[in-house]
């Protein structure tokens, strides 16, 4: 680690700098820069910080990476100035923060910190947070491309105007174990029911997953700055600014991307929720909810207001706990578990017997019906979300796509029929 009080002297010039009130609460990060940087870093106090940035030595900085702990909540005010001159001279901002209250980061990822990673550090966080810092310096765009830029984005956006003259059917997406397929499964299904009809109902795919949320990769969407903006501040918020937030993918599916950066899950509060999703659903004919994994505090917002909720799981016993464990949770708060509708992912084929003879038994003994199971799609499924498209799209014969192209159908019917029923 490299001192500031001796720059001068050192040959290789200074890249990057911590500032905390005291660099050794964070010794992961003082690892990790070392790991990064080498020597070409150097570490500053609040105090030296607030001095430095105005000196002519600070236009070598690539970026600062500014630490923050509970402690910290009380200094907010000189926090954020040294943000303002960081961004002032164009230096970016990567915020470490540990155990710092919601709205203390929200104040703070406001001020425009270019990235945002949690403390202790996850395993080459810190690395995934300098590579994204410095993509858009390397691929920047020429300026007669970036005068180009926004129609292409003007041609994403949503083109019919807030009514209010909907009442959706609400269907959230909760992958019970990582890797159960829940966003390719959520992905797909809001698709197939934008596409379900000649006279297609209106579609809208919510990704709440605010910290891996991947909607925006599997349909190759940009991560809109505007969508922070909305969940910064929802009691503001109309219905005119949720679609100004969405993007829309081939002119028929509208999604509400996760923000480009990676936030808290507590940063929104039920009510915020609650808000969005009832904007949507006065909007649109279905509205498709992308889920953390996570049991947060606005589960049972989404919960309450869904029609059916799609649980997926694979078959395995860490599906097989987490079922008892979610079920247990809902029953002991009263919740509407019954709403759960359990949707087996990489399902085993017809003629295998005795995976067929498991799944039976797995769905006795945890007293659950497994109304749907989805057949192994292979590798064309991976190929599908990396290249940014669809099953229908990408691989319409494959039979994961035709699975779920039934199950959009029977609940785009359904939705008829009651809606009929309604005249």
């Amino acid at each position: 680690m490299t001192s500031v009080a001796n720059l001068a002297p050192e040959p290789a010039p200074i890249v990057a700098c911590t500032i905390s009130r005291d660099v050794q609460n964070f010794d992961l990060l003082i690892d990790d820069m070392e790991l990064e940087l080498g020597e070409s870093w150097g570490d500053l106090s609040f105090e030296d910080a607030a001095v430095f940035l105005g000196q002519p030595d600070a236009a070598t900085l690539e970026f600062v990476a500014i630490a923050v702990n509970g402690e910290d909540e009380a200094d907010l005010t000189r926090i954020t100035d040294i943000i303002r001159q960081a961004k002032a001279r164009s230096i970016k901002v990567i915020l470490i923060a540990d155990q710092v209250s919601p709205i203390a980061l929200h104040q703070l990822l406001r001020l425009g910190a270019d990235d945002f990673v949690p403390y202790p550090l996850p395993e080459g966080a810190l690395h995934e947070a300098i590579e994204r810092m410095r993509k858009p310096a390397v691929v920047a765009a020429p300026p007669a491309a970036a005068a180009a830029a926004p129609p292409e984005q003007d041609e994403a956006r949503p083109v019919f105007k807030a009514k209010g003259d909907r009442d959706a059917v609400v269907l959230p997406v909760h992958g019970l174990a990582g890797g159960s397929g829940a966003s390719t499964f959520a992905t797909n299904l809001a698709w197939e029911l934008a596409t379900i009809d000649k006279n297609p109902p209106r579609v809208c795919l919510i990704d709440l997953d605010f910290q891996y949320g991947s909607a925006a990769t599997y349909l190759d969407l940009p991560r809109k700055e505007a969508v922070f903006e909305l969940l910064s501040d929802t009691g503001n918020a109309d219905s005119d600014q949720l679609l100004q937030a969405m993007l829309t993918f081939n002119d028929k599916l509208h999604v509400l991307t996760a923000p480009a950066d990676m936030l808290p899950l507590d940063i929104v509060t039920p009510e915020d929720i609650g808000r969005i999703i009832d904007m949507a659903r006065a909007n649109f004919d279905f509205v498709v909810v992308d889920m953390p994994k996570t049991i947060v505090s606005w589960t049972e917002t989404v919960l309450s207001r869904a029609h059916v909720y799609f649980a997926l799981l694979e078959l395995d016993l860490r599906s097989a706990q987490n079922v008892l464990r979610l079920v247990r949770a809902l029953k002991a708060e009263g919740l509407p578990h019954e709403k759960l509708r359990y949707v087996l992912n990489r399902a085993p084929k017809f003629t295998d017997l005795s995976a067929k003879s498991r799944v039976k038994r797995m769905a006795e003994s945890l007293d659950i019906a497994i109304e749907v199971q989805l057949p192994d799609g292979g590798s064309q499924v991976t190929q599908a979300n990396d290249h940014g498209l669809p099953l229908s799209e990408s691989a319409a014969k494959n039979v994961l796509r035709r699975e779920i192209q039934k199950l959009a159908k029977s609940l785009f019917d359904l939705n008829k029929a009651v809606e009929s029923g309604k005249r």
